[in-house]
Order: structure tokens, then C-alpha cells, then sequence
């Protein structure tokens, strides 16, 4: 019964823009395949159906046992992140997958979650006058430091950098003073040079192509000059839909994941790729809503940080395309192609909804 009277407090305006923004995808991903359902829609709808399940449960399950456990998934993930170095799948010169009963899981994305979650529980428990503390400092700096090693060390560059900003922004908005954070950015940009021989060779020649993509146009530079020409010749209103030659000629790579925004805005131009912006906003603008409304630390440090993760992965991905940032992989969330990637986000959007449902339940065990 409890369940039933739950269902009927679902934010069904946040799920009204999460089914659009899947079905953009879906659209595009069909594009993609030059107008054939296969290899792409098709999958990825089934996978949103099924995870739309696991989302609708995750929102009206009792909020106590995800607080409860909040540690022990960010234990599983880990245990998953580490499994990576002795049974990882090798794609894109790095080990990121995991095959889990015959489906590859990509564990650097499923952290996030557990990151968020842990943090969420740890600043619900201690005294807003401890936060700036430094010995309080040390739990939240281990719950991020552990997994941005070990995704670095995959090496995941760009996820891991990811881990490092989202773990930092959550910090932030839980209290830790701006100072700290000052400190961090300039200690961190002394070490740049003495860090970049460390770094692999792939990741060094992305990063020199973004600062000038022209110098090798038919290698590292290429991705980012084809999207630029992408999106440039969609104009204002677009080519029209399973228009767009850069795709359709394969002159676009990775179209259907880390590219699919230039897709979008080649075929829809200016005023498709705003319409994706909007979506996204409108998204993030409900977190920040359902934040503000929890009575409980738990709920709006969640909240807010979901919020951001959604706010990472809109920015990154986007300006990866538009040549704002180096190409690191990152998709754009519901539409890009990728399971793994999709199943972190409909878990969030699943604890943000319960937020929502229990915004007013002060009893959280401590």
C-alpha cells in the first residue's frame, strides 16, 4: 500500500523529460545507422525500458536502506574497479570493462554513484561546524583519492579527472571553505609539468591536438576538425533529419557515443541542439528544486550532486565536440550509445525520485 500511495508521488514531470530525452536519443541513434534500427535503437531502447524498471524500483523502495547502504555499494564498486586490473577487457587502449554474466560493465561510471551516496551519508552525520575541520577532511578526500587512482591507472584520463571534479564540487557545496579548494587548483597546476611524462602517449597527443588540431588533421586531429565541420554546417534549423552528410559519408567518427551531439546538430542545427540544452537544464533545475525541499542533509547533498554529475557530463561532452576541451570520451547522458553509462545515470534519476517521494522523512539512521 505504502508502495502504491508512492507511485502517485512520483515527480512525473522529471519523468516526462527523461522518457524525451531517451527518445532524442533513440532518434539519433537511428540517424546514426543511416536510418536502420540496428545496431544502435533498438538496444537502446530495450535497455531504457529495462532500466526505466529498475528506476521506478529504486524511487520507491524505503529511503533507510539506501541510507544504509551507502557505504557498502561504494565497497562493491570498488571491489568492481579493482577487478578491472585483473579481469578488465581491453577497448580504446585502456582496460575500463568488466563482463558480468556476458554484459561488459564499465565500473569508473557505477562509482560515481557510490561516491555521491557516501559523501551524502557522511556530511548527514557530522556537525555543519566540523566540516571545514581537517581531520573531517580525510574520509570524504579518501572516498574520492581511491577511485580517481584507480580509474587513472586504467588509465582513464578523462573519467577519472571526472571523479576528481564531481568528488570537489560535492565537497564544496556540503560546507569545506573555498581556500581549500584555491590550495588544491595551485598545487595541482605546479605538478602539471612534472606529471605530463607520466601520462600515456595517447593522452599527450590528444591534448597537443586539441591546442592545435591542424597540425595533425588526418590523425589525432581529425575527430575535432570533422565534428567542427559538423556542427557548423547544420546552421540555424539543420540539414534535416538522416540529412547529414559528415555522418552519412563516414566522416564523422564514434557518431553514435562520444559524437552524437554533433550528429544532433548537424541534422538540427542551432535550434535542435538548444531544444537538447533546454532538456538538460530543466533536468538539473528539478535536482536543484528537489534539494531544496529535502528536510534531511542526505537528501540535498545527493541531489545537489547529481545534479552536478548531470552537469559534468552535459558540459564535457559538449565541449569535447565544439574543440572547448580534449577528446576524453565522455557521453552525453540518454542519448549517447552505452549501457554502462545509462545504468548510472537511471540509478541516480531512481534516488533523486525517492528524494523526492521522502523529502519530509527526518528519521534517517545515524
Amino acid at each position: 500500500m505504502i508502495i502504491f500511495n508512492n507511485f502517485f508521488k512520483l515527480n512525473f514531470l522529471f519523468i516526462f523529460l527523461i522518457i524525451l530525452i531517451s527518445c532524442i536519443g533513440f532518434a539519433a541513434l537511428y540517424s546514426a545507422a543511416d536510418g536502420n534500427f540496428y545496431p544502435w535503437s533498438v538496444r537502446h531502447l530495450v535497455r531504457f525500458c529495462a532500466l526505466f524498471i529498475f528506476m521506478l524500483f529504486i524511487a520507491l523502495i524505503d529511503i533507510k536502506l539506501i541510507y544504509k547502504y551507502a557505504y557498502p555499494f561504494l565497497l562493491l564498486c570498488l571491489i568492481l574497479l579493482l577487478s578491472v586490473e585483473v579481469i578488465g577487457s581491453l577497448g580504446k587502449g585502456a582496460e575500463r570493462w568488466i563482463k558480468i554474466f556476458g554484459i561488459s560493465i564499465q565500473p569508473s561510471e557505477i562509482i560515481k554513484i557510490g561516491i555521491l551516496l557516501s559523501l551524502a551519508k557522511y556530511y548527514n552525520n557530522i556537525k555543519y561546524e566540523n566540516i571545514g575541520n581537517i581531520i573531517y577532511l580525510f574520509f570524504p578526500i579518501l572516498i574520492i583519492g581511491i577511485p580517481f587512482v584507480l580509474t587513472l591507472l586504467q588509465p582513464d584520463l578523462g573519467t577519472a579527472l571526472t571523479i576528481l571534479i564531481l568528488g570537489i564540487m560535492v565537497m564544496f557545496i556540503s560546507g569545506v571553505k573555498i581556500w581549500k579548494f584555491i590550495v588544491g587548483s595551485i598545487s595541482a597546476l605546479i605538478l602539471i609539468p612534472f606529471l605530463w611524462n607520466y601520462i600515456k602517449p595517447y593522452q599527450q597527443k590528444r591534448i597537443l591536438s586539441f591546442l592545435n588540431p591542424e597540425n595533425d588533421p588526418l590523425g589525432q586531429g581529425y575527430q575535432l576538425i570533422q565534428s567542427k565541420i559538423a556542427l557548423g554546417s547544420g546552421g540555424f534549423s539543420g540539414k534535416g533529419f538522416l540529412q547529414g552528410t559528415q555522418s552519412y559519408l563516414e566522416f564523422l567518427p564514434e557518431k553514435q557515443t562520444d559524437f552524437i551531439f554533433t550528429l544532433i546538430g548537424e541534422e538540427f542545427g542551432f535550434i535542435g541542439t538548444i531544444f537538447v540544452l533546454i532538456l538538460f537544464s530543466l533536468i538539473i533545475l528539478i535536482c536543484f528544486y528537489i534539494s531544496f525541499r529535502s528536510f534531511h542533509i542526505f537528501g540535498r547533498v545527493l541531489s545537489l550532486g547529481i545534479a552536478c554529475n548531470i552537469f559534468l557530463y552535459v558540459l564535457l561532452n559538449m565541449s569535447m565536440v565544439t574543440g572547448l576541451m580534449p577528446v576524453v570520451g565522455i557521453p552525453l547522458p540518454l542519448i549517447s550509445y552505452g549501457g554502462t553509462a545509462m545504468l548510472a545515470v537511471m540509478i541516480s534519476f531512481g534516488l533523486l525520485l525517492n528524494i523526492d517521494i521522502n523529502y519530509n522523512n527526518k528519521k534517517l539512521e545515524k
